[in-house]
């Protein structure tokens, strides 16, 4: 979740006016930042998981399931409720234990009113032990939730409401439509979060493109699906506001499910994981050597086939998002030859990374991005102040957006101890990499969040997911692994990544390899090939010849499992990693656990969540072949996830339990037999 201030917001013509006065403070924020903590050295190790629910409100007797928007009643329950197990204790009826002295998990608010987001108490330490307690967390979290909902109501974590946005309504309370905020067709203004800076943000979205966001997702044509298909939600008549031309202009397509609101995209759910370095410098490089890894993720964690009532041709959420936070007028687009703007920007601010940062000599200019746009005069600022030209290029590339929520109060007076102006461009920059720098009134070092990850069904696999890439930072900086490919690869696999079934049937630009160009003291094996490989070197060299060379087109499995005379694979290096360091033997047994599931879901034992949802949907009795996801589909579909968390665990199974509606009996994830 963003920056949550106080205060008067501007209307978007004013805020325009002050675009430059906030980055010119937002760079002299930054600048104080640096010069302060530039020299941090030994933070501590630390990492957090930050876990997104949909709150679901069922009507057992009609077969029906919407969103509650009582984000704001839930809220307060948990806040009043202080002395939850202050000193271990457990949710009644769930019996999520929390050992004596765990600190209580936060709960936090988000754009949508039917989500909470929740992260552990304190930051998880970097001992393996530590690791083992994640999952447990995960369900007290989800408990801790639950007690304080109302009966019928349940968190679950689905990356999105199937039918949000369709005819029907899908909220509880309902309200109509097409309010003054988002002017959208199909949701209303009361969806969002009533925080003032969450109405603003989709607004002021809005008024700088000149239109409405537009949203295209494909649909996925079955057998009885009309072509071309025509979004019938799509009313052509509307004739409110000014916008409600969009559609009549051509912005819903044809053979796609159309939606034209922040909340389509805003209103979405995923895992993300933050870590805290040792020091910049370390925090640089995590950027970098994960940057890679960000289209490979939300390939292995696809869990969104479903929008709107319809299933769609794509199994992620990453575009829809970008697109609806995309508030890049038509000459930023291209569209039109640049008069008013500055540039034109090949991607929305919800986009992948286009920079790298770390000063690693193995980092080559070739793999820069060729497009990538800066405001010169900002880097040069940031130059003059001592920062380093590629550090410098990376903010001056976030800093080309203009900041969107804009408090009045805050162009009174420069605070150099505050962060807010440089956090009002910084946290609207979404990216798949983030690279924070400390807070200036906490003891908090530098920080990298990895964001592609879609949130899992399981606490079981949001855990897994969780795990694997904290031993996969611990791998790259134990045998300081290179991953860099490209920038313009990335961008290109985070594309491949929205295919369906891409985990299987698809192939990503990965490096071949990773290992430094020197021998070093210690080796890695290679537990796919059996081969020896170096593994650390203390001054890698800058790679020479085609950069092409460096690099191949590779599946999932292969990069997670390793190939035979090839790249050695993520889970082969996390395992030479874990059999380089000091592991008991009951702790390797519990992480072995969760390096099983991501082999699996990578090599298609298992299946992703996007499967199994389409697969559920595809073989249900009420279900015509024709895309649409009924409301009795949904209910079905969302009861029975709601099931699978509950049952977690229990009869011995762990994030494949078994549950039964219409013809799909088999675990969550798995194939057919």
């Amino acid at each position: 979740m963003g920056l949550l201030a106080v205060g008067t917001p501007l209307a978007w013509p004013e805020a325009k006016q002050k675009a430059d006065h906030v980055r010119q403070w937002g760079i002299e924020q930054l600048l104080a930042i640096w010069r302060r903590a530039k020299g941090k050295e030994r933070d501590a190790l630390l990492w957090g998981d930050e876990i997104e629910y949909l709150v679901v409100a069922y009507d057992d007797k009609h077969r029906k399931v919407k969103l509650s928007l009582r984000q704001a009643d839930i809220l307060e329950a948990l806040a009043k409720d202080e002395d939850l197990c202050k000193q271990g204790g457990c949710v009644p009826d769930l019996q999520i234990v929390a050992k004596k002295g765990d600190t209580l998990p936060v709960f936090h608010p988000e754009f949508g009113r039917f989500m909470l987001e929740a992260t552990p108490g304190k930051p998880w330490g970097i001992g393996f032990k530590d690791l083992l307690d994640v999952e447990p967390n995960m369900k007290w979290r989800r408990a801790i939730a639950k007690d304080h909902m109302e009966p019928n109501e349940y968190p679950i974590t689905l990356t999105t409401f199937p039918r949000l946005g369709a005819k029907d309504h899908s909220l509880i309370p309902d309200f109509p439509p097409s309010g003054d905020k988002l002017r959208s067709q199909f949701l209303p203004d009361e969806i969002a979060n009533p925080h003032i800076r969450f109405p603003t943000l989709a607004a002021n979205i809005r008024s700088r493109r000149g239109r409405k966001v537009e949203i295209n997702v494909p649909v996925f044509k079955d057998q009885r699906t009309p072509v071309p298909f025509k979004d019938p939600t799509v009313n052509y008549d509307l004739h409110k506001w000014p916008e409600d031309d969009d559609v009549r202009n051509g912005a819903a397509k044809d053979d796609h499910i159309y939606m034209d609101a922040m909340a389509f995209g805003m209103g979405s759910c995923c895992l993300q994981i933050t870590f805290q370095a040792k020091n910049i410098t370390e925090g640089r490089r995590l950027y970098d050597q994960l940057s890679p890894l960000g289209p490979i993720m939300l390939a292995l964690t696809a869990a969104t086939p479903i929008y709107k009532g319809f299933l769609a041709d794509t199994d992620v959420r990453w575009n829809q998002i970008s697109r609806a936070v995309d508030d890049r007028t038509l000459e930023e687009l291209g569209e039109k030859p640049l008069k008013n703007d500055r540039w034109q920007i090949p991607k929305s601010r919800y986009a992948s990374n286009s920079t790298y940062i770390s000063q690693d000599p193995r980092l080559r200019k070739e793999y820069m991005d060729p497009g990538l746009v800066v405001d010169q005069d900002l880097k040069q600022r940031l130059m003059d102040g001592g920062m380093d030209a590629l550090l410098a290029t990376h903010f001056a590339h976030l800093f080309i957006r203009d900041p969107l929520v804009i408090f009045a109060e805050d162009l009174e007076e420069l605070d150099l101890n505050r962060t807010d102006h440089f956090e009002n461009l910084q946290s609207t920059n979404w990216q798949h990499m983030r690279f924070k720098p400390p807070p200036h009134d906490k003891d908090t070092g530098w920080r990298v969040e990895f964001r592609s990850m879609e949130i899992q069904i399981t606490d079981f696999e949001n855990a897994a997911f969780a795990i694997f890439i904290v031993l996969i930072t611990r791998a790259i900086l134990s045998f300081d692994l290179n991953f860099y490919i490209p920038i313009v690869r990335t961008t290109e696999n985070m594309e491949t990544a929205h295919v369906r079934n891409a985990v299987l049937d698809q192939k990503f630009y990965f490096r071949k390899n990773p290992f430094p160009s020197r021998p070093s003291k210690s080796n890695v094996t290679n537990e796919t090939s059996g081969s020896t490989t170096p593994a650390q070197a203390s001054r890698p060299t800058t790679p020479v010849g085609p950069i092409e060379d460096e690099y191949a087109l590779m599946t999932i499995d292969e990069i997670i499992n390793g190939q035979a005379n090839g790249f050695p694979g993520l889970i082969p290096l996390v395992e030479s990693y874990l059999n380089s360091v000091n592991v008991d033997v009951e702790t390797r047994c519990g992480l072995a656990r969760y390096l099983d599931l991501i082999q699996k879901r990578a090599s298609g034992r298992l299946w992703t969540g996007a499967k199994w949802i389409r697969d559920f949907v595809r073989g249900h009795a009420d279900y015509q072949q024709d895309s649409v996801v009924s409301q009795g589909i949904c209910y079905d579909l969302v009861k029975a996830v709601s099931d699978i968390t509950q049952n977690e665990g229990k009869n011995g199974g762990v994030g494949e339990e078994m549950f039964h509606i219409g013809r799909v009996t088999r675990p969550i994830g798995t194939a057919h037999a």
